[in-house]
Parts: structure tokens; C-alpha cells; sequence
């Protein structure tokens, strides 16, 4: 759909979107001109003349246009880490008669990690449980106050039913909290319609903005103004440039700005949300549907001995597909080193992205006779296939 707007490193097929997003083609004279006309000439004079201190509010309507998201209710800064500390902590506060944060094993470590710190932190007899996603449905009760989940596993691709389930979550009076670092994107998402109070996300998956590309964060607009915000940053205030001693939030979703914004990160980001200028999330998502599916019917037709993790059913899933195999570390190093690029999860299995944006059928296809051929031959058993890097 956009392949030529891609940097893509020839003779590479790239089928880990899912994890980092390729560079737009554009990024590079973008960031170039962030560094020497605005901060080399302009200096500091770029925070008013190139727009720099507008611009998480400027992006994160763009990102929010993706998500259903009214303008005005999405901000861009930080970690994902610390827009999942900072949505949890207020949905908390939302209800301080409640002890139960709900979660599931499907979620990203990180934000269970990041909660189990945060209800230490806080003490007040408040507890993380965590059940397997099947049994999220029969654990929202009545004592929960927040239900936190990620809408699409990183491992499997299971998609979580927003709509039936926040609407669950409040039945119970509880709040919704959705991280849609694997949905931004990916697949189509309509916050609005959910009535979710919270969601978080990443940009540099499926949104291609760069390693280290800041985060989001949206609260629905009728809580904005009554959110508190437990990291009182300074570009949350109400008047930064007052350098008042007392903090007043900032109207909004503006009062969930902490530090300063990652300019040069940003201009990358700016240039990967263009190319969704005029793309269609349900032309992505159908697109997205048929890749996967020439890709399973593939990959279980020469490769036995893979086996299919992710949700058979399309409507299941999100935008990747999960196999699981006993050897899939050394499996997926020498699929990368013939060209062709996933990634791998712990404790075996191997994952693959479908983005349309820059795949198409031709990359599919080429893929699984790759794989097929390493794993007709054994390729993976070679010694330089066995040692584990850093990142897997």
C-alpha cells in the first residue's frame, strides 16, 4: 500500500513490524532538519518557532485519529512504562474503596511489573491479580476496582473483545484500562465507542516511529478535567512558565505531560503518522487478514513441524501470527539470516508481523518457501544459530 514510502533493506523481508517498525524514507532529512535549522540555528528559540512544545499534542491527535479518539484526548511523551504508571495510579484513585487491579497472563510483563510496583508502593492492602485470559470475564466482580489488560497478546496475537469487556468492567463499577501497543496500527480501534477511560501505547511498532519513539496515552474527555495525576510533571502544570511552588494540572489530557518532549524522536514520528494520511484501518486490518492467512496455510503445509499458537480464527487475532517449536530460538536465527526478519518469544515461540503497509504477497509467499527450506534441511542446528543475543 506504501511500500515505496519505506526504507527496506534489499533482499530483506521484514516480518517483525510487530516489534520495531521500518524507517520512513522521509525520517532521516525530517531529523536532520530538527538537528541543524531548528535546534543548530534556532537553539532554544525552537521551543516557540519550530513548534517543539506543541507537538506531543499536535501527534497525539493524529495517533488518536487512528484510535477513534476525540481530538484533544491524546497526548504523546515518555515510556509506555510510564503512561501504564500513570493511567493505573489514576484509575486507583477513581476508586479508593476497591483493592483489586484485574490483569491477565497474556499481558506484557512490563505493565504487570510496573503495577505490582506501583500497589507495593501504595501499600493500603491493594493486590494485582492475574488470570489467564479465558477466565477474564468470570474475575470482573464486584470488589475490582480496574481492570487493566492489552487488547492483543504479544505472544499468540489472541485479540481481547474491548467493547464486551469494558462494558463488563463498568457493570461492575469498576475503570478500563487498555495498553494498545499491539492494536495501534495494527488493527482498527474505536475508543470512543468503547467508553474505555484509559489507554496507553507505544509508536515505534506498527506506527513506525523509531527506536525509542515516545508513547500515548488518551483519557476519555468527560474524566479529563477530574483525572489526577499522580506524576505531577513540570509540563503538566497548568502554567509551566509560572514556576509556581504548587502544581495545578493542566486542562485535560494535558495534565498527563511530564518531562520534556523527545524532539528529535518526535520529528521521526511525524513523518511515519504522514503516511496514514488517507489510509483506511479497515482496508489495513482486510489486508492484514489475507497475508496471515497465506501465511498459516503456507507455513502448515511445509513446515510440520510448527505449530499454529495464534487464534485460528481471523476475527481472534490481531496483525501476527505465532508458531510454536521446541527449537524455535535457532530456528528464527536462521530465518533472519537468510533474509528473512521475525523475532522470537520465549520459551519457543517464533513470532511474525503482517503490516500492509510495506508487505505484500510476494513477501509472503517468498518467506515460507525460505522457512520451509531451513527447516527441510535443518538449517538451524548449525553452532553460530545456537547463541542467545541480548534482544531475541
Amino acid at each position: 500500500m506504501k511500500k515505496d514510502q519505506f526504507y527496506l533493506p534489499e533482499g530483506v523481508i521484514y516480518l517483525d513490524g510487530n516489534s520495531l517498525g521500518p524507517m520512513p524514507k522521509a525520517a532521516s532529512s525530517r531529523v536532520n532538519k530538527t538537528v541543524e535549522d531548528e535546534w543548530g540555528e534556532m537553539l532554544i528559540k525552537g521551543w516557540n518557532d519550530a513548534g517543539w512544545m506543541k507537538q506531543p499534542s499536535i501527534l497525539g491527535d493524529k495517533i488518536g485519529k487512528l484510535l477513534g479518539c476525540a481530538a484533544g484526548s491524546t497526548v504523546l511523551g515518555d515510556t509506555l512504562s510510564v503512561k501504564v504508571y500513570q493511567a493505573l495510579a489514576a484509575a486507583l484513585a477513581m476508586r479508593p474503596d476497591r483493592k483489586i487491579v484485574l490483569s491477565d497472563s497474556g499481558n506484557f510483563p512490563s505493565d504487570l511489573y510496573i503495577a505490582d510496583g506501583l500497589l507495593r508502593t501504595l501499600k493500603s492492602g491493594l493486590e494485582l491479580r492475574v488470570v489467564a485470559p479465558e477466565d477474564v470475564y468470570d474475575n470482573i466482580t464486584e470488589d475490582v476496582a480496574v481492570v487493566m489488560l492489552t487488547q492483543v497478546d504479544y505472544r499468540t496475537g489472541r485479540m481481547h473483545d474491548m467493547n464486551a469487556l469494558t462494558k463488563a468492567t463498568h457493570d461492575v463499577g469498576a475503570v478500563s484500562i487498555w495498553d494498545l501497543a499491539h492494536s495501534a496500527g495494527a488493527v482498527p480501534v474505536d475508543m470512543a465507542a468503547s467508553n474505555a477511560e484509559f489507554a496507553v501505547g507505544c509508536t515505534y511498532k506498527y506506527l513506525n516511529g523509531g527506536p525509542g519513539a515516545p508513547a500515548f496515552i488518551y483519557i476519555r474527555p468527560d474524566i479529563a478535567d477530574s483525572v489526577e495525576p499522580s506524576l505531577a510533571g513540570w509540563l503538566g502544570h497548568a502554567q509551566p512558565f509560572a514556576f509556581d511552588l504548587d502544581y495545578r494540572p493542566a486542562p485535560g489530557i494535558e495534565r498527563m505531560r511530564v518531562g520534556t518532549p523527545p524532539i528529535l524522536q518526535l520529528a521521526a514520528l511525524e513523518t511515519a503518522l504522514a503516511i496514514w494520511d488517507g489510509v483506511s484501518m479497515d482496508d489495513v486490518r482486510a489486508k492484514s487478514i489475507a497475508l496471515s492467512e497465506l501465511f498459516i496455510e503456507g507455513v502448515e503445509a511445509t513446515c510440520p513441524q510448527l505449530k499454529l499458537i495464534s487464534p485460528r480464527d481471523s476475527s481472534q487475532r490481531g496483525s501476527q501470527i505465532s508458531f510454536a517449536f521446541e527449537h524455535g530460538y535457532p530456528a528464527m536465527q536462521a530465518l533472519i539470516a537468510a533474509g528473512v526478519i521475525g523475532d522470537f518469544r520465549a520459551p519457543d515461540t517464533m513470532r511474525f508481523g503482517f503490516t500492509p503497509l510495506y508487505l505484500d504477497e510476494n513477501d509472503v509467499k517468498r518467506a515460507v518457501e525460505i522457512l520451509a527450506d531451513i527447516m527441510k534441511n535443518d538449517t538451524w542446528k548449525q553452532p553460530r544459530f545456537q547463541k542467545k543475543g541480548d534482544v531475541t
